[in-house]
């Protein structure tokens, strides 16, 4: 038996032995895939077979049908909908926010937690900083049901003794809900990522550098262009043109990415007269 064969009755095994555990789904990056879909090698060629290092969660995929999407997204969704992994953050949230938008679309948003509106609406970006993410959605030419938005933390951060206002999660909150988002991502397998602030950055990639210093300059995240940008909530507080035009020309680079030619009027949006 040579390393080919050996390697493809192991595989078999390990699928088998997946299955027999009720597995429906695995992760399966597009390189593999691809790699898998080839004519097997000649007898002496030397091969590597690299599972997933990083999967998102034991029972989702990397489907390779419409179908099998939204199944694995529909087993996503009640498992992150039923997690009880942060017992601080399950006592006082009202809803998981698990995410919202069109599963096949180019185009995907990523902030930083539910808020109180979100909370009890179990839907992302639904307050102030929501309605203007939706404007500036609008202004790119694509509808909030097009694109897919959804968050680092599904559960809205607690904030004991406060009855209002939002805390930045922490460090463990992120890396332990962080699986659910990475999944949507692979399933999603989105044209282009925008992260919404400094903490979608951070829990993306890791970088604490300062939204003001990233924003603006495409990053790759599991071989996705991810442009960073500030948080809706930034310009609300900060309502400058010269603020504004700052994410618009980010989204700017967002259309072109997209394979999308601005037109002259989204090109002139928030220059001064």
């Amino acid at each position: 038996m040579n390393d080919y064969s050996r390697v493809l009755e192991s595989t078999e095994q390990h699928l088998q032995a997946l299955k027999a555990d009720g597995v429906r789904f695995l992760v399966i990056q597009t390189e593999t895939l691809r790699e898998l879909q080839e004519a097997p090698p000649a007898p002496r060629r030397e091969i590597s077979l690299a599972l997933p290092t990083e999967p998102a969660l034991k029972n989702e995929t990397r489907p390779v049908t419409v179908e099998d999407t939204e199944a694995a997204m529909g087993a996503l969704k009640e498992r992150a909908l039923a997690c009880l992994k942060c017992p601080h953050l399950v006592q006082s949230r009202k809803n998981v926010v698990f995410g919202v938008g069109d599963i096949h679309s180019p185009l995907m948003f990523v902030g930083e937690a539910p808020g109180a509106d979100e909370d009890r609406q179990g839907e992302p970006f639904v307050g102030a900083a929501g309605q203007l993410l939706t404007r500036i959605i609008k202004t790119m030419g694509f509808s909030r049901e097009s694109v897919y938005i959804a968050n680092i933390l599904k559960c809205r951060p607690d904030t004991p003794g406060q009855s209002s206002g939002n805390r930045k999660p922490t460090q463990d909150e992120m890396k332990t809900c962080l699986p659910y988002l990475l999944a949507q991502i692979d399933l999603i397998r989105p044209k282009v990522l925008v992260a919404l602030g400094a903490t979608a950055v951070e829990g993306l990639l890791g970088k604490t550098d300062g939204i003001g210093k990233l924003r603006g300059n495409f990053q790759i995240f599991r071989d996705i262009p991810l442009m960073p940008t500030f948080h809706p909530s930034y310009l609300l507080r900060n309502q400058a043109l010269t603020e504004k035009r700052k994410v618009w020309e980010d989204m700017l680079q967002v259309l072109v990415a997209l394979g999308k030619t601005p037109s002259e009027k989204q090109k002139g949006y928030f220059l001064k007269a």
